[in-house]
């Protein structure tokens, strides 16, 4: 029989080195998961180390179950792992989000040495390379030895669970085929397949792997996620060999170009979020405990589908999502830039991917890339291997359609864009640029010129800390301006039905080196919760209000008490029709709103108890007038060379807050923006390779007129600020030169 056991305890671990030892070395005795980023690849700089690392563990054969043969099985090193045993290579592989294992037996002796040396230092061959997240070094998932006998299920199937599960829907009745994935079996060996129900009560038994579920109880999203099992065993003489299982749902889906996702023959709107699989001081090494409580807080917003970006996330949250009947959008690290040396890895890991994660039931789509266009989406290369991995999908799995999510820049005219089944856009409008009012009518652009092709939301959000402002601008990165971001947002996307899927990005902060804003470095803050799960951002709270049936009431700037206002602005969510709010005790009046986002003009004297009321639902919080404003809600930039209140910016003339669309207007700002760049364009050469992303951040995209459209809506200040991500960075004295230099550029009349 085959037997799993969990060595993920005492290990050695050495940081920086390639040297393989002979003995046990000496190092810090770790157990796993384990990641050497945990604390460097989230508190800024782009400096976290990327190089090889080992983890080294004694074996004693003696030990070991009892099998014919043994496995080593890697659920997650990133991103290059090689494995040795008693000093000899036996394996590696390349891509740190998927399993894969490696048999031991001929190298085993009664005394092993296991080496693990695990890479995650820039190449040009494995992706990811480019991006705006940490790339996690470590054996930071599971780490198993699996004994089993001559006649198995085979474990070297692409890191596959041994058996493909499909279930097809026939009107009430469930075609089912159990596939096998089988070696060593001889020709008296049998195969026998079973299907078990919820409660495990065995339904059906055969020698094949064909069956006919009769009014097959549906997996139906959040409503009801009704999951079966199926099982193979190999038999000889009677005795069993070796057993594998897998969960599996009875569903049908389609996406509708118009009507959007269907699910069992019912129009079911895909509402969600998107997720990275890291947290505060933990990194990428989570327990289960970790998941559980993310899926968790999905569930509490009400969300009926994730994302899961932009890599292959661990099997036990797929099974989570399984059980909470979310809808899947599963992806491999094809993202931001194509590296044609980098084509097979693309192919390894979506053959990784979809073969490790063929039976969830959860899962809808495969996603071929991420914003890969950002050098352009005309290179031959690029489209060759989309269409490569979009047919390699169908091959693999031809009943899951292929998804890809475009970055904004990228014209939605451009072949690329039209080779997967389905296809959704990464929009930042009214943060990256432009307005917050741009999405419907971006969505019904691209619907009305091909009403053919379904299309999505793949990310839209804007960052958030703990600032506050009564009058919420993009760019101050307060709790307010995201709130108002996100309502915008909810009220533009979820009436459009034919929008098949939209995915807040992301619904959680996540750790991002590279990044300088907000005030808190080396985080993307654009989550619905902080990093740690400790708090809940008030946009949390407007997505609940609309997504989740159970009665809530939130009362919204819980954290914005000192106002210096006379009247000030208080907004409250709830999926309750009418809200009454209460100031000390005393009835503001009663509202009623369809979109579930009231608000209310409050006298700001003293301090002042707010209540607000819908039925037996209450929600309380505290305002307080002050004559200045807190400078802890003012948004300062964790080592920024100047904030954007010490800089001077007389009366009708420019400055480092102006912002680049605004200067653009006049001829002298032209010039001086031309004279910026070329500034830029010289600190770029200067730093050589450090721009092309070496470190895990960003290069300078190609220049093209929706990049500068884009670009329009940010402040000067703030474009300083984010080219820190391409290792560039700007003096205090250049700074007030340049600032000296807009100060003489008067503004329009």
């Amino acid at each position: 029989m085959r037997t799993i056991l969990n060595i993920n305890a005492d290990w050695r671990f050495v940081k920086d080195t390639k040297d393989i030892p002979s003995s046990l070395p000496e190092g810090e005795t770790i157990c796993l998961p384990h990641t050497w980023n945990a604390i460097d690849g989230q508190d800024g700089g782009n400096d976290y180390f990327r190089g090889t690392c080992l983890y080294a563990k004694e074996l004693r054969r003696a030990d070991l179950p009892a099998g014919d043969k043994y496995y080593l099985e890697i659920n997650g090193a990133n991103s290059s792992a090689e494995v040795y045993l008693n000093g000899r290579q036996l394996a590696s592989h390349d891509g740190g989000y998927s399993t894969w294992r490696v048999e031991l037996t001929d190298d085993l002796l009664e005394r092993n040495l296991l080496v693990i040396a695990v890479d995650n230092a820039p190449n040009d061959r494995v992706y990811p390379q480019t991006a705006d997240f940490t790339f996690y070094g470590g054996l930071y998932r599971d780490v198993n030895l699996i004994a089993v006998p001559d006649a198995h299920f085979d474990l070297e199937h692409h890191g596959g669970p041994g058996i493909h599960v499909t279930a097809l829907m026939e009107g009430s009745d469930a075609k089912v085929n159990i596939r096998d994935f089988s070696v060593g079996v001889t020709e008296t060996d049998r195969v026998i397949f079973r299907i078990f129900d919820a409660e495990h009560n065995l339904i059906a038994e055969q020698n094949t792997g064909d069956f006919l579920l009769p009014n097959a109880h549906l997996w139906d999203g959040i409503r009801d996620p009704y999951l079966y099992t199926a099982e193979a065993v190999i038999l000889r003489c009677g005795q069993e060999l070796d057993r594998v299982s897998a969960r599996f749902g009875c569903r049908s889906f389609e996406i509708h170009p118009e009507r959007g996702f269907i699910l069992n023959g019912r129009e079911y709107p895909l509402r969600g979020v998107s997720r990275h699989q890291d947290r505060w001081g933990i990194g990428n090494a989570l327990l289960p405990e970790h998941h559980r409580e993310d899926m968790e807080l999905i569930c509490e917003l009400g969300a009926n589908t994730i994302r899961l970006a932009h890599y292959q996330h661990d099997q036990y949250f797929y099974d989570l999502c399984d059980e909470a009947g979310m809808i899947v959008w599963a992806e491999i690290p094809y993202i931001s830039r194509h590296m044609p040396t980098g084509n097979a890895n693309t192919r390894q890991q979506m053959r990784e991917l979809i073969n490790q994660c063929y039976n969830h039931p959860s899962i809808a789509v495969w996603g071929l890339s991420n914003e890969i266009t950002m050098d352009g989406a005309k290179d031959p290369d690029l489209i060759e291997n989309h269409r490569f991995l979009n047919d390699l999908v169908h091959e693999l799995d031809p009943h899951r359609p292929t998804v890809m999510a475009c970055i904004t820049m990228c014209g939605i005219d451009e072949a690329y864009v039209h080779i997967p089944d389905a296809v959704s856009y990464n929009h930042y409008f009214g943060w990256y640029g432009g307005n917050m009012e741009q999405y419907g009518p971006w969505f019904d652009k691209f619907h009305a010129k091909y009403p053919n092709t379904p299309i999505g939301c793949s990310e839209y959000g804007c960052e958030a800390l703990n600032w506050h402002n009564s009058t919420p601008d993009a760019g101050d990165y307060s709790e307010e301006y995201q709130a108002i971001y996100h309502e915008s947002l909810i009220r533009q996307l979820f009436p459009r039905k034919y929008i098949w899927a939209t995915h807040v990005w992301n619904m959680f902060d996540f750790g991002a080196d590279a990044r300088a804003e907000g005030g808190e470095n080396g985080q993307n803050h654009k989550g619905l919760i902080t990093m740690d799960r400790r708090y809940k951002k008030d946009a949390f709270y407007a997505y609940k209000a609309w997504l989740n049936p159970e009665p809530m009431i939130h009362l919204c700037g819980k954290r914005y008490i000192d106002r210096v206002e006379d009247v000030t602005k208080v907004t409250v969510y709830s999926n309750a029709p009418e809200v009454e709010l209460f100031a000390n005790g005393i009835s503001l009046g009663r509202k009623r709103a369809d979109d579930h986002f009231f608000y209310f003009d409050v006298p700001n004297s003293g301090e002042t108890k707010l209540e607000a009321v819908a039925g037996d639902l209450r929600d309380m919080s505290i305002i307080r007038k002050v004559d200045t404003v807190n400078p802890d809600y003012i948004l300062r930039e964790q080592g920024a060379v100047l904030n954007w209140f010490d800089i001077t910016a007389p009366e009708g003339r420019f400055s480092l807050n102006s912002k680049i669309g605004d200067i653009m207007k006049t001829f002298r700002g032209k010039l001086w923006l031309a004279g910026m760049l070329l500034t830029l364009a010289r600190k770029l050469r200067r730093n050589g390779s450090k721009s092309e992303g070496s470190k895990g951040g960003f290069s300078l995209p190609k220049v093209n007129s929706d990049l500068i459209e884009m670009a329009a809506g940010f402040t000067v200040l703030r474009i300083t600020s984010m080219v820190g991500m391409l290792n560039v960075s700007f003096t205090k004295e250049e700074l007030l030169k340049m600032n000296a230099k807009l100060n003489r550029i008067k503004k329009p009349a």
